[in-house]
């Protein structure tokens, strides 16, 4: 009875697994696994990764950066540079009129310019304009501008190839006055330019006062920003175009420089200090303007409209 016993006891089978069935695994097995994905889809193919590649690329892409650093609303001030700012179409969201204020010409105009233009129009006790100023003579006006949306500088150059065009850009080198920056950017308009690039820090950006200067040719010329000009030359470089710096000890005279005809960026240095040292050896070219009248340099408004009529010329 004892071996019987042991004998209903012991396992019968040694093998490991499942022993009914294999739950659906082998049928699942045969099955197709669907259409092969898209080469840029599938992990290890040559074409995933370039697409990788150009995800990482597209976000590591500044964002657009508005006016200052901080990205805060610039404040106009005075009745007559609020009446010239509207009047030249500074894009403005608010003015701001102090409470019983002196009903003059300059006003009654500025109030009818900001009703033409849908701002709005706040009423504000003369302490709070004191305090929105820091102080300033304010004389019961107040504008608000927001900060202006910069462009990447690849921008420039796609709208450029989309158009079918050779992209023709100016980039300015340590230019501080506004007004300098304003008057490049209305020189662009003019001769078919595809924008202007400034840099990040220690330069003029898109005041107020820049887009009165450019007489409203702000609103359809792109502004850019770069965190390092040197850097910026060099991509546009490998994206075809040719650097040519404006120095007045360039070794090409303008007019021999055919490389206008193609796609090309202008750098225009400061009207003191020119370009400096890196931004000077990145260049393909250094351009001189021939001045037969002995002036030493021109304003950088000036020298690049003289530049990018040359361009302009060229290429009609």
């Amino acid at each position: 009875m004892a071996g019987n016993s042991q004998r209903r006891n012991r396992r019968t089978s040694n093998k490991k697994g499942a022993q009914v069935g294999s739950g659906g695994q082998r049928r699942r097995g045969l099955e197709g696994k669907g259409p092969t994905p898209p080469a840029s889809m599938r992990k290890g193919h040559k074409k995933n990764r370039i697409a990788g590649a150009k995800a990482r690329h597209e976000s590591k892409r500044p964002a657009p950066r508005r006016g200052g650093p901080k990205g805060t609303n610039e404040l106009v001030v005075g009745r007559n540079s609020v009446v010239e700012a509207l009047r030249e179409g500074v894009p403005a969201n608010t003015l701001y009129v102090q409470q019983y204020i002196e009903n003059d010409e300059r006003v009654r105009e500025a109030l009818q310019l900001a009703a033409d233009k849908g701002l709005n129009l706040m009423e504000a006790p003369r302490p709070e304009l004191d305090r929105m100023t820091n102080g300033l003579n304010h004389q019961g006006l107040v504008l608000s501008v927001p900060p202006y949306e910069y462009a990447h500088p690849e921008d420039l150059t796609a709208a450029a190839f989309d158009d079918g065009e050779d992209p023709l850009i100016v980039a300015l080198d340590g230019i501080t006055d506004p007004r300098n920056l304003g008057a490049v950017v209305r020189s662009v308009s003019a001769f078919g330019g595809h924008g202007v690039v400034v840099p990040e820090r220690r330069a003029a950006g898109m005041t107020a006062s820049a887009w009165k200067t450019s007489a409203g040719t702000a609103a359809r010329t792109p502004v850019a920003r770069c965190t390092n000009v040197t850097r910026m030359l060099e991509g546009y470089q490998k994206a075809g175009l040719t650097v040519v710096g404006l120095a007045a000890d360039g070794d090409v005279e303008l007019h021999e420089l055919d490389a206008l005809e193609g796609p090309v960026v202008i750098v225009v240095g400061s009207e003191g200090k020119g370009l400096s040292r890196l931004v000077g050896e990145t260049c393909d070219f250094r351009v001189r303007i021939p001045m037969p009248g002995g002036a030493e340099s021109l304003n950088a408004g000036v020298a690049a409209g003289v530049v990018l009529y040359e361009a302009s010329r060229r290429r009609a």
